[in-house]
């Protein structure tokens, strides 16, 4: 570990780091605006310059490794006079339009013209102008404004994986641009706006919305995915103006997807603000919480225990998912279900767990994906996987369809039976995971919610053991969740209870008219017509499909709009904070289920958060521990039943619209739209 003297200051940094390093390590602040941690060196805007003790130009910090001895100052009349004279430089060309860029407020450029611009130009000639690029429906383009930094290039090809964005052109005709002037096609492309300096790349969406000393700002938890990727959402009163990354280096570093940072729009359309009960003519009317209420005690009291079931959405808290278990332990009904997709999976934690963590991907060395496609189904996680892939070049197998992941990844086939030949040996890719020292399994939904979905994790279970996925401090043994709420809704034992129905089987006895009463907690990924001939209560945020069934519809909040607590796919608490207030007459669910109880004249054990805090922890202890992981036991799971020749697939096929919100956001409505547009237009080339 090298040591080197900073202003003064000696700091010894670890192999491998740079002059900016150690000043940072120094407490030094070094300006700078093409460097970024997570990105490749570039050296392109020179900001970072810095004296080293015998070099006869001042140097630039980001690209000189450090090295034993040297001597860097950074407070020389010389450094100061050559980051003004690049501050001039790149100001020449800027069309200095602060007060209608909307990266206003928070821009680097900006903050670093305070320290080292002048108050004027020395320049008389007439300024550059470049055309705006077309880089879809997210990304807004002032090019005029670019310092070619090359920040968005680089993310494009190393993070995201799609080589779409480069430069072209030299000295003053370069500019940045995508080829072929299309659609980004990434699920990360909107990163570039975070990482871009000036105002050249901004949301086109947010577009001239707001300025951020107008928003509040709370520290909040996506639920788009099972990643549980760490935002803070950004509101203006009751409105949900934009969402960023919030930084947490064990799950999402500083990336979010597409769909978490743009799906908000779908959070002011089709939502429910009143309660509704449908009447005789088959129409459904506003309704008070009073007369809702009334009409779903009164079906509840003259049901049977066995004619009641529940299934809860992908999005529901923990909280409410609670409150509504113990509202149906209270009745007597064992048929509730977290698992809307008839997903194979209980038990053993192990067995549905994301068990390596999500920062232990860094650690593998072979990867086998079953029935799951990460580039979809949960994009943060998926450029983790890149990263590893990019410096290690570890063999990737998947069994599944064929798709573009953004890393070299050997397809093995759709067929079932190829798990079979994994273990026996007989397939190649099976030499590869034995070579492995820290091998890894992913198995996704697609192969889970299958009929013959335990089958399937049984084999997978088999190949972990013959492996050595699971060995010593190692567990290589991975579910990935696409439901933010799956992992908390297992964990609290939402999974038919003795005598109780699964998903299949409230759909089977729903359409035979054997079910007095369905509740739909938020479940909208669901087979409408499997409940025609059954009473329907649907409580939710949105009219989407579980509201058009619905006899009686109670409105909730969406996860903005309330405080709760989250497992993502690892089994990791997190706990989100509500941003703004549910629109109209709608009610935290929780509260909705506890009011609904009173009726019923059952006592749930609670009337505050806090007391149902306490008994779910009671119940669930971990729960208690915020951002933590409890780790599972390796045990058995999955079935040793016959698995059918039917292929494998996956969970998500348009990844733009996966969930009410997203089904009713416009913006990612557009999204869809323009990429099918693209796609059309190169086939037709």
């Amino acid at each position: 570990m090298p040591k080197l003297t900073v202003n003064g200051v000696e700091v010894e940094v670890e192999d491998g780091s740079t002059v900016l390093h150690a000043c940072e390590e120094a407490g030094v602040e070094i300006p700078r605006f093409c460097y970024h941690d997570r990105l490749s060196i570039a050296g392109n805007c020179r900001m970072c310059l810095v004296d080293m003790e015998r070099a006869p130009k001042p140097v630039a910090s980001c690209a000189m490794p450090a090295g034993e001895g040297m001597v860097i100052r950074t407070d020389t009349d010389r450094v100061k006079k050559a980051r003004e004279g690049v501050m001039e430089f790149l100001l020449i060309n800027h069309p200095l339009d602060c007060p209608i860029c909307d990266q206003g407020g928070e821009c680097d450029l900006q903050d670093q013209a305070m320290g080292y611009g002048f108050d004027s130009s020395r320049y008389e000639e007439n300024k550059r102008a470049v055309e705006d690029k077309h880089m879809g429906p997210l990304i807004s383009t002032t090019m005029t404004r670019c310092i070619h930094c090359t920040r968005c290039v680089r993310f494009a090809t190393e993070v995201a994986g799609v080589p779409e964005l480069g430069a072209i052109g030299r000295g003053e005709n370069m500019e940045i641009t995508t080829y072929l002037e299309k659609t980004l096609a990434s699920e990360l492309s909107a990163n570039v706006i975070d990482l871009c300096p000036v105002g050249a790349l901004t949301s086109k969406p947010y577009a001239f919305a707001a300025r951020p000393w107008e928003l509040s700002k709370t520290e909040s938890v996506d639920v788009m995915d099972a990643v549980g990727s760490n935002i803070r959402v950004d509101a203006r009163g009751a409105q949900v103006m934009r969402v960023l990354p919030r930084l947490n280096e064990d799950i999402n570093e500083e990336w979010i997807s597409d769909k978490t940072r743009y799906a908000i729009d779908g959070l002011r359309r089709q939502r429910l603000d009143r309660p509704y009960i449908r009447g005789r003519d088959g129409k459904l009317s506003p309704a008070s919480w009073d007369e809702a209420f009334t009409v779903i005690a009164a079906k509840m009291k003259k049901a049977k225990p066995a004619a009641i079931a529940a299934i809860t959405g992908d999005q529901c808290d923990a909280e409410s998912m609670f409150a509504l278990k113990t509202l149906f332990d209270k009745l007597g009904s064992g048929s509730i279900d977290c698992r809307q997709d008839g997903t194979k999976i209980g038990g053993a934690r192990a067995g549905y767990l994301f068990n390596s963590t999500i920062a232990g991907i860094d650690e593998a060395d072979a990867l086998l994906i079953i029935g799951s496609n990460p580039r979809t189904e949960a994009a943060v996680l998926n450029a983790r996987i890149r990263r590893n892939w990019l410096s290690t070049r570890m063999p990737v197998g998947v069994v599944g369809p064929e798709m573009d992941l953004t890393y070299d990844a050997e397809n093995l086939g759709d067929d079932p039976a190829i798990l079979a030949d994994i273990l026996s040996g007989k397939s190649k890719f099976a030499a590869k995971l034995k070579r492995a020292k820290r091998p890894m399994i992913i198995i996704g939904m697609g192969a889970l919610a299958r009929n013959d979905g335990g089958a399937i994790l049984g084999q997978a279970h088999a190949i972990a053991d013959a492996y050595g996925v699971v060995a010593g401090d190692w567990n290589g043994f991975n579910v990935l969740h696409n439901a933010a709420s799956r992992v908390a809704g297992l964990d609290l034992g939402l999974t038919p209870g003795r005598g109780g129905l699964d998903v299949d089987g409230i759909y089977k006895a729903a359409s035979a008219d054997k079910l007095d009463l369905v509740w739909l907690h938020a479940a909208d990924e669901i087979e409408e017509a499997m409940f025609e001939k059954t009473f329907v209560v649907y409580q939710g945020h949105h009219g989407d499909r579980g509201a058009h069934v619905a006899d009686v519809i109670l409105p909730g909040a969406a996860y903005t709009e309330k405080d709760g607590i989250y497992l993502n796919t690892e089994g990791r608490v997190q706990y989100a904070a509500r941003a703004t207030f549910p629109p109209g007459e709608a009610r935290e669910d929780w509260t909705i289920i506890r009011a609904l109880a009173g009726r019923l004249g059952i006592n749930l054990g609670f009337d505050t958060i806090d007391e149902l805090r306490g008994a779910m922890f009671e119940l669930v202890p971990h729960f208690a521990d915020r951002d933590e992981i409890k780790p599972a036991r390796w045990a058995k799971f999955g079935s040793k039943t016959k698995m059918t020749s039917d292929a494998v697939g996956t969970a998500v096929e348009t990844f733009h619209m996966t969930c009410a919100i997203s089904r009713a956001s416009e913006t990612m409505g557009q999204c869809l739209m323009a990429l099918q547009a693209d796609a059309a237009r190169d086939a037709a080339e």
